[in-house]
């Protein structure tokens, strides 16, 4: 059989592979030949261990009047560099941003201006120097001493592409935080809003705690578990899809109000919304029933939203949405009434939800013969109201099925005193009017194991330890969780989930 034939496109693109291969190699050799002899030298930049840093960037920059004239230290990143003759001008970046340096002959000598000249972009160096302001008004140290603290033997990507990739961007995001300012500030901020999240419960008095990661139950959420094994107890463990049975554990344990910020772990698909790994908080106060974790969720965003944002007002890939509280409040039969057209209130029986689901061909997780009317109710609410719930909204009021740690609703036994809240027609966060009854609750789990036993591996197991809690008694207690990476993105308007979770879960490269 006859070789294929490259075409000119293919030769010469496969010409510029080769010569950027070859420009990278050489550079590498230069980088590690540029080690070998400054070691041989004796000037080993990895046998320094500490740098006496008397100011940061931002302390410069914000202290100029005060530093105008003095020495400083400083240290950092190396990420340009415009020496030529016998003076010029670079810049280094630490974790509070760029500060300018100017280097000239008369303050530092030949042989420190030479050897400044052979630095490559991505060293690390201190400069100890003078603070002054160029022409421009630019904060500026005027260099008197360095020293190399790392030599970087890869060089970073070229500064005026960046880092485009994605999946490379995700798989080495050491280097997407030194190229990508925007990604360091997205992932700055998520750190100022977990702290206020922290900060806005515990001035309300909850006490934060720390709950198993590994369980031998997977409960308190409809998910696949990761499962691992442990070898002294001989016993399989589940990586937890939620903290929030133990955390009802410890108000009958009399902590009562009490939150967990964590991950969760489970073994589902991932796609722009969702990871394997998360991070959650979850919280539960005793004495408390629903209407109070929405009085709670809608103040902590609005609070969070204004300490890290200066406003409750963002704008999330091109809609404004306003976190100010109160929210609207809709129970599922009313938004299935406004999206929909069909009024569940007047469906008196599992039949005629099932005909009225088949006329409308609405998607459902299983057969049409074992659903119920709830479980119709939540299918058409998915398919036709979910996505047009824009502003933050709380859906309330889940049929009792489809809830089973949630106290009936007072007055109407089909339904529970559950919420979620949807934000740009997405799922925040979930709350409940927790279930303490554990006759109720037992029967709620022994029915989720025939949902098991149908072929739904998410239903929830049997946690008889539980059971046991419930009966030593837990007070009436309200209980919400929100997903810790989606309120980031909506704060940072991210369009993927991998872009506020640092280290994004990646199939393996070969």
């Amino acid at each position: 059989m006859a070789e294929k034939q490259l075409t000119k496109e293919e030769i010469k693109q496969m010409k510029m592979q080769a010569k950027q291969e070859a420009e990278m190699n050489a550079l590498l050799k230069e980088r590690r030949q540029k080690l070998e002899d400054l070691q041989t030298a004796g000037k080993d930049p990895f046998d320094v261990y500490k740098v006496e840093r008397t100011h940061t960037s931002e302390e410069v920059r914000n202290n100029y009047d005060e530093l105008e004239g003095k020495d400083v230290t400083i240290a950092g990143r190396l990420m340009s560099k415009r020496v030529h003759g016998k003076a010029g001008f670079s810049d280094i970046h630490d974790r509070y941003g760029k500060m300018q340096l100017y280097i000239k002959i008369d303050n530092v000598g030949e042989e420190k201006l030479k050897q400044y000249k052979t630095f490559d972009i991505g060293d690390f160096v201190s400069i100890t120097g003078t603070v002054f302001k160029t022409k421009t008004e630019e904060v500026t140290i005027q260099i008197k001493d360095f020293e190399l603290l790392t030599k970087s033997l890869k060089p970073l990507p070229e500064k005026f592409h960046g880092l485009k990739d994605p999946d490379l961007r995700y798989r080495q995001r050491y280097v997407d935080l030194v190229m990508n300012q925007e990604a360091k500030a997205t992932l700055l901020k998520r750190t100022a809003i977990i702290k206020a999240m922290r900060e806005f419960l515990d001035n309300r008095d909850f006490i934060e705690v720390e709950t198993p990661s590994l369980s031998p139950i997977a409960g308190g959420a409809a998910a696949k578990p990761f499962v691992t094994h442990h070898n002294a107890l001989d016993v399989d463990m589940y990586l937890r899809i939620a903290p929030e049975l133990y955390l009802k554990r410890l108000i009958v344990g009399g902590f009562e109000k009490v939150y967990e910020i964590g991950k969760n772990f489970r073994n589902e698909g991932i796609d722009v919304r969702h990871n394997p790994e998360f991070t959650s908080i979850e919280l539960y106060e005793a004495y408390s029933d629903y209407n109070d974790m929405m009085e709670i969720t809608e103040n902590m965003v609005a609070y969070i939203c204004e300490k890290v944002n200066g406003t409750t007002k963002v704008v999330y890939e091109g809609t404004e949405i306003d976190f100010a509280p109160p929210w609207r409040r809709l129970t599922m039969v009313d938004a299935v009434k406004e999206y929909a057209g069909v009024d569940f209130n007047a469906i008196s029986s599992h039949e005629e939800a099932r005909q009225i689901c088949k006329e409308k061909g609405v998607e459902l997780k299983k057969e049409l013969k074992d659903c119920t009317k709830g479980d119709i109710l939540v299918a058409f609410f998915e398919e036709y109201a979910e996505e047009k719930l824009m502003e933050p909204t709380f859906i309330c009021d889940y049929p009792v099925e489809n809830s089973p740690l949630t106290k009936k609703k007072r007055g109407n036994a089909e339904l529970t005193e559950r919420f979620e809240g949807f934000v740009y027609g997405r799922e925040l966060c979930n709350a409940y009017s927790e279930l303490n009854d554990p006759i109720v609750q037992k029967e709620r789990f022994l029915q989720q194991l025939k949902e098991r036993e149908l072929g739904d591996d998410e239903a929830y197991m049997m946690d008889d330890d539980f059971i046991n809690a419930l009966e030593i008694g837990m007070p009436p207690t309200g209980g919400m969780g929100m997903g810790i990476d989606r309120l980031v993105m909506f704060l940072t308007d991210s369009h993927s989930i991998r872009d506020v979770i640092l280290f994004p879960t990646m199939k393996p490269t070969k």
